[in-house]
């Protein structure tokens, strides 16, 4: 049976991590699950770090955590867990498309709801998550931007989202296609895909990822002494020293809060939990973490 949609076009089937799977999603082209780094709203990256893995250049390894192995062991689970509660429905996995006008737009749908001729109705995404943070008013925005970019490569209008949450927390939503944020979404990745064709570097942000990005340019190294702006230096200098500062004044506190603690666990202040400890099986404290 041929699976259709109104305008996408499927590549094929990969595993992920293979050759292939790098080809269907390399080079000059934007996924789903990049779309979320050029809005520069994604947890796990940005568009300084896009910019350079877009350009050849080298960028930190994707790290396959715990988390991320055991969203990939669930999602079968989840996805079966919906179809139960949707008879009606043809739940089938599906590989990687394009856009049939727009060849560098590209998606991934976690599974796909056909109908028995093979025409694609809607898309299905499923979700875990250790917490229920960032879930608490519906689907988190950088996983909003990568439905869009899906709906929008295969012409679709809806997606429904099933979500496992701490192992047992079952939720479902369900995300409409908004035209004027998926155009919004084409203009600045067209714009982001412009600017790795011209060279254009993204500006430098604070985050740790941008951090290691710069780590990983191998050409940086030299043995040469190389003078550095005064603005440039005089900031890494004075935060260095405000860092130690904190640094130093962060573990008194901590020392303060473990005392007054005493054989407690949570600690609270006016009812409400600041910190809490953890301890080795002798009873001695492990770890002082502040409360989430």
């Amino acid at each position: 049976m041929t699976i259709h949609t109104p305008t996408g076009v499927l590549l094929g089937s990969y595993t992920p991590g293979t050759p292939e799977w790098e080809q269907a999603r390399g080079g000059l082209c934007i996924t789903a699950t990049e779309i979320a780094a050029v809005m520069n709203l994604s947890p796990w990256s940005n568009p300084f770090v896009l910019w350079h893995k877009k350009s050849g250049l080298p960028v930190p390894p994707f790290v396959v955590t715990s988390q991320v192995e055991w969203g990939n062991r669930l999602e079968p689970a989840v996805a079966a867990k919906w179809q139960d509660e949707h008879e009606g429905y043809c739940v089938e996995p599906t590989g990687t498309w394009r856009h049939r006008h727009r060849d560098w737009q590209r998606a991934t749908p976690d599974r796909i709801l056909t109908t028995s001729q093979g025409a694609v109705t809607e898309l299905l995404e499923v979700k875990t998550s250790p917490t229920g943070e960032g879930w608490e008013n519906g689907v988190p925005l950088h996983y909003y931007c990568q439905i869009q970019w899906q709906l929008d490569t295969l012409g679709l209008q809806r997606c429904h989202v099933a979500v496992l949450i701490s192992g047992h927390d079952y939720r479902e939503h369900v995300v409409e296609y908004d035209e004027t944020d998926a155009k919004l979404m084409r203009e600045r990745a067209e714009r982001f895909l412009d600017s790795v064709r011209n060279g254009q570097r993204p500006d430098i942000d604070a985050s740790t990822s941008t951090y290691d990005t710069l780590r990983r340019q191998v050409d940086r190294f030299t043995a040469e002494d190389v003078e550095i702006p005064g603005p440039i230096a005089s900031r890494y200098e004075v935060t260095h020293q405000q860092l130690k500062a904190a640094e130093t004044e962060h573990t008194h506190a901590k020392s303060l809060l473990l005392d007054a603690l005493g054989g407690g666990r949570n600690a609270t202040h006016l009812g409400r939990r600041i910190a809490y400890r953890t301890a080795h099986e002798d009873g001695t404290t492990r770890s002082l973490q502040p409360a989430r």
